[in-house]
C-alpha cells in the first residue's frame, strides 16, 4: 500500500532521517556539560522543528521568496502566482507581512498555522488544474517581508521563516546581489543547503544579454566562494515574465518529488553535525572500554590501602595477638619469675609496649584525605587519556563526585573490623586450663615431697598417712615433678608457636577482610561513577556517529 503523494525513496529519506534525528536527540541528552551550551540549545531547537515539520502534511513544500528592498520580490510572487497578490512599490518596502500562496488547500491549513501566516494573509488558487499549473499542486509560495527592512518586525519575520520554510528562493537585482547583508547573514549560513536553495536574478530585462550573462557568472564564481559549491541560478523579470517559466519548473520539481522539507532538515541536521565534530576529534580515538579493567581496580584498591595503612593495622593485630597472648599461653612460672627481673628498658622511658599496642588498636581506623584523593586522580587520569579535554574533566569529576566522602565511609566500615581486645581464642582458654593444672600438680608435688622430707628423712612429727613419709617415693616423685615442668615448658614453646602462627592467620584475615571492604567502596564510590561516564561518552561517540552520513 502506498501513502498518496508520497515515493517509496521518500518514506525510505525519511527513516534514514529519523534515525538521525534520534541520534541528534541523544546527543542533546549527553552533551550538556562537555559540548558548549549554545550549540546544545541549537540542535534542541532542529529536533523542535524537525519534529514539528514531519507531523505536518508532506504532500505540501513550502518555498519562500527572499530578499532585499528593491529585489523586486513580490512583483516576482504575483508574477508566479498569477495574482495581485502582494503589494509592490519602488522606493521602500511595502510587505510588512508575509504573504502565501496555496495551490491545494487540503491538508495546509495546520501547516500554515504553524509558519504564523495571518488569516487575511492566505490565498488559494481555485483550482489545481487552474491555467494549467496542476505540477504546482501542493505548492504554498511565501512572500517574506525584506530583510533589510527598516522596520524590526518584519526583519525578525524574514529571520524566523528562513530558518522554517522547505525552499528558499533569493530573489536578487543585478545592482545589488553582492549586497553583503543577504550574503554575509544569510547565504554564508546556509552553506550546504544547496539542495533547497535557488537564486533567481530578477529584473533581467534591464540587463543587455552579454551583460546579463556576466553577472550570472559573477554571481556563481561568488556564491561558490561562499561555500555554495553548486548554485543554481535563474534570470528572471517580474515585468516581462521573461524566466518565471523556468523558476516555476524548478519549483513544480521540488513539488511532484515531495522531498524539500527532508532535505532541508537533512542539510541543517548535517550542518549541527558538522560543528559537533569539530569539537570531537577523529572517530578512531574515540571510542573507549566502558569498564575499568581489572588491572586498574586493583591499583586502585592497593593505593586506597596504602592510604587507609592496612599493613600498618595488620601489624598491629598482630602485635596485639602476641602480646595478649603472654597472658594466656606462656608458662606461669617463667611469666611470674620475669616480673621479678628489673626490665632494662624502662630506664629508656620508652613506655609500656603494651599500653601503646591497646592505644594503636583502641583508635579507629582512619584514611588519608590527600592519599585518596591522589589514588582516585591517578585512576581517572589513565582512563581519560587520550580524550578531549571536556570528557577528561568528566571523567575526573566522575571519579571525585563522592571523593569528600570516601575517608569518612573507609574510617566506618574499617572501623568495624579492627581488632578488639576483649576477643579470646577459644583454645587459649583450654591452654590456661591445662597450665594451670600443670602448675597445681608441680605445686602438689613440691608439696608432696616436703612432707617427705619433714616426716620421712627428718622425723619431724608423727606423719599423717603412710605415703607423707615414705622415702622411697621421692625418686619417682621428683620424676614426676621433673616431668610437669618439662611437660609445662614444652606447651608453653609449643603454644607460642601456636601463637605465632596463629597470629599471622588472624593478620591475613585482617588484611583480607580490609581490602575487601576498601574494593567495594571503590566500586561503588569512585568505579562506578567513572563507568557510568565512560558508557556516557561512548553513547555520544556511537550517537555523533550514527547523526553523520
Amino acid at each position: 500500500m502506498s501513502v498518496s503523494g508520497v515515493r517509496a525513496g521518500t518514506m525510505d529519506t525519511r527513516s534514514d532521517l529519523g534515525h538521525r534525528l534520534s541520534a541528534l536527540a541523544r546527543i542533546v541528552e549527553l552533551g550538556p556539560g562537555r559540548v558548549d551550551p549554545a550549540l546544545i540549545a541549537e540542535a534542541g531547537q532542529l529536533l523542535l522543528r524537525a519534529g514539528d515539520r514531519l507531523k505536518l502534511s508532506g504532500d505540501h513544500t513550502v518555498v519562500a521568496l527572499a530578499g532585499g528592498t528593491g529585489s523586486g520580490k513580490s512583483s516576482l510572487f504575483n508574477r508566479i502566482s498569477g495574482l495581485e497578490l502582494s503589494p509592490t512599490g519602488v522606493r521602500r518596502p511595502t510587505t510588512a507581512r508575509t504573504h502565501a500562496c496555496v495551490w491545494g488547500l487540503d491538508g495546509a491549513g495546520p501547516l500554515l498555522d504553524w509558519l504564523q501566516i495571518q488569516w487575511r494573509h492566505r490565498f488559494a488558487r481555485a483550482s489545481a488544474l487552474d491555467r494549467g499549473e496542476s505540477q504546482l499542486h501542493g505548492l504554498i509560495l511565501l512572500d517574506l517581508p525584506d530583510h533589510d527592512s527598516i522596520r524590526a518586525i518584519t526583519d525578525h519575520e524574514a529571520d524566523r521563516l528562513i530558518q522554517v520554510v522547505d525552499l528558499i528562493v533569493w530573489v536578487l537585482d543585478p545592482q545589488k546581489y553582492a549586497d553583503a547583508a543577504t550574503h554575509s547573514k544569510y547565504v554564508a549560513e546556509l552553506a550546504g543547503h544547496e539542495a533547497i536553495t535557488v537564486f533567481a536574478l530578477n529584473q533581467a530585462d534591464r540587463l543587455a544579454p552579454e551583460e546579463l550573462a556576466e553577472c550570472v557568472v559573477d554571481l556563481s564564481d561568488l556564491l561558490k566562494r561562499e561555500g555554495v559549491q553548486h548554485p543554481r541560478i535563474v534570470p528572471t523579470s517580474a515585468t516581462t515574465g521573461r524566466g518565471v517559466n523556468s523558476l516555476k519548473s524548478v519549483l513544480a520539481e521540488s513539488v511532484s518529488n515531495r522531498r524539500a522539507a527532508v532535505q532541508r532538515l537533512e542539510a541543517d541536521l548535517d550542518r549541527i553535525m558538522g560543528k559537533l565534530t569539530k569539537v570531537m576529534p577523529a572517530p578512531e580515538s574515540m571510542a573507549v572500554q566502558p569498564t575499568v579493567d581489572l588491572a586498574r581496580q586493583e591499583g586502585l584498591t592497593d593505593s586506597l590501602c596504602d592510604a587507609v595503612g592496612v599493613p600498618a593495622v595488620g601489624e598491629a593485630m598482630e602485635n596485639v595477638y602476641g602480646v595478649r597472648s603472654i597472658d594466656w599461653v606462656g608458662w606461669p612460672y617463667a611469666r611470674w619469675a620475669s616480673r621479678l627481673r628489673p626490665d632494662p628498658m624502662n630506664s629508656l622511658r620508652l613506655g609500656n609496649i603494651r599500653d601503646e599496642v591497646k592505644a594503636v588498636t583502641a583508635a579507629s581506623v582512619s584514611a588519608q584525605p590527600a592519599e585518596v584523593e591522589n589514588a582516585v586522580q591517578a585512576l581517572a587520569d589513565g582512563l581519560s587519556s587520550g580524550m578531549p579535554e571536556a570528557w577528561r574533566n568528566g571523567v575526573r569529576d566522575a571519579a571525585r563526585s563522592q571523593l569528600n566522602r570516601v575517608p569518612q565511609v573507609l574510617s566506618g566500615e574499617l572501623t568495624e573490623i579492627a581488632p578488639r581486645l576483649d576477643r579470646v581464642p577459644g583454645w587459649w582458654w583450654l591452654l590456661k586450663i591445662w597450665q594451670y593444672f600443670l602448675v597445681v600438680l608441680f605445686a602438689a608435688g613440691v608439696g608432696w615431697a616436703g612432707a617427705i622430707l619433714l616426716y620421712g628423712v627428718f622425723k619431724v612429727g608423727r606423719e599423717p598417712t603412710g605415703l607423707m613419709g615414705d622415702v622411697s617415693a621421692l625418686p619417682w616423685l621428683g620424676l614426676m615433678m621433673v616431668s610437669v615442668l618439662g611437660l609445662g615448658l614444652l606447651s608453653a614453646i609449643a603454644s607460642r608457636n601456636f601463637v605465632v602462627l596463629g597470629a599471622g592467620q588472624e593478620r591475613d584475615h585482617l588484611e583480607r577482610e580490609m581490602r575487601r571492604r576498601i574494593s567495594a567502596v571503590s566500586k561503588d564510590m569512585v568505579i562506578k561513577p567513572v563507568e557510568q561516564e565512560l558508557r556516557r561518552y561512548n553513547d555520544f561517540f556511537a550517537a555523533l556517529t550514527a547523526g553523520r552520513r
